[in-house]
């Protein structure tokens, strides 16, 4: 790997938040494809945060942090990704549901989707089932996650599942689901095509739907 782009890399891990803006636009300077810098660099420091996640070395804080140390350089990088006709590898849409106000999970799964190359589009919180609707209608996302935080929203996602089947978009999108009370087996008792217990699995989940 190039200095400029190891540089880059071990900012990311080290959650850098100033320098790694910095390290992009020095890689930049040095003649680097932006399409490599977000692959090799980003992309790639982002999967190995992922992986020191789940194997317990990474804590959520740490993910958090490295997360936006990568969106902070993607701030610098996404003009000549977009310059250079670099399209992301799909859509997803996100959003808390309706009646849940908590946000902090769900912007971690952004950040690790936006890690993975995707446009993120975050309806936010307390989204309500036409309004996700609505949103696939206008963006066309081959992956939607929902979470919940509350036992006493998680029944809105199969509501949001169910008013998605009789609209028919169901079949158009991918829909995983998340959240502190979410299980694997709710997750298929309400018709979701996935379940991702942390924010890591979500970006996996995801990158598998759409390759």
């Amino acid at each position: 790997m190039q200095a400029e782009l190891e540089t880059l890399y071990e900012g990311i891990l080290d959650g850098d938040m100033s320098g790694t803006p910095d390290n992009v636009q020095t890689a930049l300077d040095a003649g680097l494809d932006p399409d490599v810098i977000l692959k090799e660099g980003m992309i790639a420091a982002m999967g190995e945060v992922g992986e020191l996640f789940e194997e317990g070395e990474y804590f959520v804080p740490e993910m958090l942090i490295s997360a936006k140390a990568m969106q902070a350089g993607l701030g610098i990088l996404r003009p000549h990704l977009v310059a250079s006709g670099v399209d992301p590898i799909g859509k997803a849409l996100l959003g808390t549901v309706q009646g849940d106000m908590h946000d902090i999970g769900k912007n971690l799964v952004g950040m690790m989707l936006e890690g993975a190359g995707f446009e993120v589009i975050d309806l936010g919180i307390d989204v309500s089932p036409q309004t996700f609707i609505e949103a696939i209608n206008e963006h066309q996302p081959q992956v939607m996650g929902m979470s919940a935080l509350l036992t006493t929203t998680m029944p809105k996602m199969k509501v949001t599942i169910d008013a998605m089947r009789d609209a028919g978009v169901l079949d158009s999108v991918k829909v995983m689901v998340g959240g502190a009370p979410v299980t694997a087996e709710f997750a298929e008792q309400i018709g979701a095509h996935g379940y991702a217990s942390d924010a890591g699995q979500a970006a996996s989940m995801a990158k598998a739907f759409v390759s």
